[in-house]
């Protein structure tokens, strides 16, 4: 007899552990389904995002950064040091270590909620019926009453640079190098190709980024990506703008570049190359023919405004479905379609989902940029505050950077917060949940912010909306 449950969770990354938690907590009898192995072999829920995604390379990011502290910046406080070195190795396992302690702390979850950990590969049948293979080739036909595909995503691969996992590798060989490469090339300035060629910059590698698009960081507003351009590029990263790759050639341990800018075809050699150009939803081999569900010419599984597929009692959240790859949207939608599934009116508001890059200095924002909102024909009105004013932030040396407040011109409702400097991703959430109850400008204005914090630069930035900024000189309205 084939096992039945109220929920089976095709996917144990941040939107199908999520899911599959909240459903058990909710009553309903779980399962979530797995393949994703370590590298000893053992099962490891998390997904992506805590494997070899979001919390890994933050690790990398944290060490390197102290490292670049320790080894160019405490002796503006008085610290003094000798040799400063990097044990790559070290650094590697450090994150090794965080990676397996999530991993395993989400398989505790599942047993002190219920939830049924299954591993093996899990593809959606006719009838809401799963075919669970497992590791050892066995196939086992699970009955649910309703499916949640949480498969994720994986990254992309061009035929230029093709991956080898020696000298051309993807984000996820980028952060297991065990010594810092003479040369490192990065092919995309996106999200993963800015925060890892950071980490390598730092220890010492020269980085250069090849970015086929001429526009710098195209959905960030734009005076955060000038921003954020400027300092970058201050830092060490080489970012070539309309360089787009079309060969490759690896000799040895190195490899050689072509690719075409304003100037024609040119080469650049590498000791290491990470392609960083996106990723594509992992729908291969979840679908059996019959199953109902339909899937775009991209591989995203179609679905509504609250994850229902075209079959009922069948759902899909996460980097599989439309809108953003972001690890905290799939959690969500994952909650939202559990709670329908029991009834609930849950709704999610994809308008403030926030987007933060974990370089340094952060770079984050949340609603609409300044250039989408005119684009739109909404009068607006934006205040900003630099970081250099904050005593806070002077205090910490770290005063690169602002924070832009856009509220529309007629009702003052803050339609966007955009954020570059430190803490960025903590500042956009306080401008989230006030937007979230429609808050206006005044109303952060009013708000009692304690001394000396860097969330006083949200603050200020919200006066400077209406004029009413005290640390900086305001703008004289036309």
């Amino acid at each position: 007899m084939s096992q039945k449950f109220d929920v089976v969770v095709i996917g144990a990354g941040p939107g199908g552990y999520v899911a599959a938690i909240k459903a058990a907590q909710l009553g309903l009898s779980t399962a979530c389904i797995e393949k994703y192995t370590d590298k000893e072999g053992k099962l490891a829920l998390g997904g992506t995002c805590l494997n070899v995604g979001c919390i890994p390379s933050k690790a990398l990011l944290d060490s390197s950064w102290k490292y670049h502290e320790a080894k160019d910046a405490f002796a503006i406080h008085g610290i003094t040091t000798g040799e400063v070195n990097m044990d790559v190795p070290a650094m590697v396992g450090r994150k090794a270590n965080i990676v397996k302690g999530l991993t395993s702390g989400v398989a505790t979850l599942f047993k002190a909620n219920g939830v049924t950990s299954l591993q093996g590969h899990g593809k959606l049948l006719a009838g809401k019926r799963v075919e669970l293979t497992k590791p050892d080739g066995s196939v086992e036909i699970i009955e649910a009453e309703n499916v949640i595909l949480a498969s994720g995503s994986r990254p992309i691969d061009i035929p230029p640079a093709p991956v080898d996992n020696n000298v051309i590798v993807d984000s996820t060989g980028a952060l297991e190098f065990q010594s810092v490469p003479k040369r490192l090339g990065v092919i995309g300035a996106g999200v993963i190709g800015l925060e890892l060629g950071s980490v390598w910059s730092r220890l010492g590698a020269q980085v250069t980024v090849l970015e086929a698009l001429d526009t710098f960081l195209m959905a960030a507003d734009a005076a955060v990506s000038k921003e954020a351009y400027k300092t970058l590029t201050k830092q060490g990263l080489d970012i070539k703008l309309g360089a787009r790759v079309t060969g490759s050639k690896v000799n040895g341990e190195e490899v050689v570049v072509t690719y075409t800018d304003a100037n024609g075809e040119q080469t650049i050699t590498f000791d290491k190359l990470i392609v960083a150009v996106g990723r594509r939803p992992v729908t291969t081999e979840l679908l059996a023919a019959d199953s109902g569900v339909n899937i775009d010419e991209r591989g995203f599984v179609f679905v509504d405004d609250h994850c229902a597929t075209s079959v009922p009692g069948v759902f899909a959240i996460g980097d599989v479905v439309r809108g953003m790859m972001l690890a905290h949207k799939a959690s969500e939608e994952g909650i939202m379609v559990v709670e329908r599934i029991k009834g609930h009116k849950t709704e999610m508001n994809y308008d403030l989902i926030p987007s933060v890059i974990y370089t340094h200095p952060e770079i984050a924002w949340v609603g609409k940029t300044e250039q989408a909102l005119k684009a739109e024909g909404v009068e607006v009105n934006v205040g900003t505050f630099p970081f250099a004013a904050s005593g806070r932030a002077m205090a910490a040396n770290d005063t690169g950077g602002f924070v832009k407040v856009i509220a529309d011109a007629k009702t003052d409702r803050v339609l966007g917060v955009h954020v570059i400097g430190p803490s960025a991703a903590e500042l956009v959430q306080q401008g989230a949940i006030g937007m979230e109850f429609g808050t206006s400008a005044e109303d952060l204005g009013m708000m009692v912010f304690s001394h000396p914090t860097l969330s006083e630069a949200l603050h200020e930035a919200a006066l400077a909306v209406n004029g009413g900024a005290i640390h900086i000189a305001n703008r004289k309205k036309r």
